[in-house]
């Protein structure tokens, strides 16, 4: 025996199929489902948040109409949409949402029935506005800018100027740990929330996210945790490989990417690694994911690296003498976070010991630190006393060019790579312009060579030798 739900919705169907051709109503009507009646509102199931969209895009006025003859100038229709299909152990997970919009008939001057509060307008901006989850210390401003991460900088402030309306939709940025890709992101959030003061920018980690989700599942609060990040104009999700292996997680900001997109809202995105290592994503979340720019953030130069140091400094108050920065700089070429907690650690050092800052306090501070800090040499910073010794640029070294000076040069460096860092022969490649082992093997040959046959070279190398020598950290 059919339900009342029912019943309403075959009549419906009855009514719309003379509306319509064929193919779309087998399309977009018979995957429809009832699923209850009460209170004058119809409830139907569908497929997808896309199925919501289409129906409410393509045949609201059909719908409304089809809802007034049957049930009245009262009735109302809400979806049901399926966000998790489930399994055998689990029911699927549905999100309820009404009409989104409440058309006025010609000849009914009122509307066909009240709608209630939309979730997608928002309503009370000021307090939302307070929960962006932004630090307001994270801007453009003192973010310091060099080769390493200059792409993703300069896009993530062309967005900030345009949020949604560029081609930078979505904006992935991805690195490893420490290199500045939540800075960049929040300062993006900051910018937007100074220039557009209608714009709702949210920031979530993606564990929040999760958390979030899980306990919305728990409490029965899916609709309200969706409906909360639709109204986001510039969503922020950090971290998004932690989305990794959590099915319905993943397919809630499916949902939502989707809706944010298609409604012309900005979607920024970092990763600890490219969206194509993104083991364990669904196939069309990695699809979507290159839609727009993807930039990576590398290791800070040297050159960066000791402008950091300024800044910091600077920002604090404290004045520090210029070796001491060369030093540090050197010996901390991991990334950002590292080098920031090596300065802190220098400052409470000073401070607690009523110590000046000095090399002897900066060797003790980055002992206790850095690994191997008084055995190792940067690579970087080694090239740099490669290149000014040889007078040649350290993109030249990295270039493929065969330049007898430059091949020279290029050797050295690799040469001394081996001596003075822990680098294997593969990393010492890479750091060459991409080479792979054999061509350091051929380099470290081709030096010990010229060390027999040219005394001039000989020369050369134990002149940079000792420059390398004295700047390799000696712990007291």
């Amino acid at each position: 025996m059919l339900t009342q739900c029912e019943v309403i919705w075959n009549n419906c169907l009855a009514f719309i199929k003379n509306q319509v051709n064929e193919q779309s109503f087998k399309t977009w009507f018979m995957p429809i489902v009832p699923k209850k009646f009460e209170n004058n509102i119809l409830t139907i199931q569908v497929p997808s948040q896309f199925f919501y969209e289409w129906l409410e895009e393509h045949y609201l006025i059909l719908l409304r109409q089809v809802i007034t003859k049957e049930i009245g100038p009262e009735g109302r229709l809400e979806y049901s949409i399926i966000v998790d299909q489930g399994n055998n152990k689990t029911a699927p997970v549905t999100i309820n949402l009404p009409t989104q919009r409440n058309y006025v008939q010609p000849n009914n001057p009122a509307p066909l029935a009240h709608t209630p509060h939309n979730p997608f307008i928002l309503k009370n901006f000021k307090d939302l506005n307070q929960i962006s989850f932004l630090n307001p210390n994270y801007t453009f401003e003192n973010f310091v800018e060099g080769d390493c991460n200059q792409l993703a900088r300069s896009a993530a402030q062309a967005v900030a100027k345009k949020p949604g309306g560029n081609s930078f939709n979505p904006l992935m940025l991805y690195g490893k740990v420490g290199l500045g890709k939540t800075h960049i992101v929040q300062a993006l959030g900051n910018e937007v929330k100074a220039r557009f003061t209608d714009k709702f920018v949210l920031y979530a980690s993606s564990e929040q996210f999760t958390t979030q989700f899980i306990e919305s599942l728990r409490n029965n609060s899916v609709q309200d945790f969706t409906h909360f990040y639709l109204q986001a104009d510039v969503l922020i999700l950090d971290d998004v490989q932690f989305l990794v292996g959590k099915e319905k997680t993943q397919e809630i900001f499916f949902h939502i990417f989707n809706h944010l997109h298609q409604s012309g809202k900005q979607i920024v995105m970092t990763s600890d690694c490219p969206p194509r290592d993104l083991k364990g994503l669904q196939e069309r979340l990695l699809s979507r994911f290159k839609w727009g720019l993807t930039a990576d953030l590398q290791q800070p130069d040297f050159e960066t690296r000791v402008a950091i140091i300024k800044n910091k400094m600077q920002a604090d108050g404290i004045d520090i003498r210029e070796d001491l920065i060369e030093y540090i700089a050197q010996s901390v070429d991991t990334n950002i976070r590292e080098l920031e907690g090596v300065l802190i650690s220098l400052i409470a050092h000073a401070s607690l010991n009523k110590r000046d800052m000095d090399l002897g306090l900066a060797k003790q501070v980055l002992k206790n630190i850095v690994h191997d800090i008084d055995t190792e040499m940067s690579m970087d910073y080694l090239h740099k006393i490669v290149t000014e010794h040889f007078n040649v640029s350290l993109e030249s070294i990295k270039s493929k060019t065969r330049k007898k000076e430059i091949v020279i040069a290029r050797q050295v460096a690799m040469y001394l790579a081996k001596q003075y860092t822990n680098h294997s022969l593969k990393s010492i490649g890479e750091f060459c312009g991409g080479r792979d082992h054999s061509t350091v093997i051929h380099a470290i040959q081709a030096v010990n060579d010229m060390l027999h046959t040219e005394q001039q070279f000989k020369v050369s190398l134990e002149e940079i030798k000792r420059k390398v020598k004295i700047k390799l950290p000696q712990v007291s």
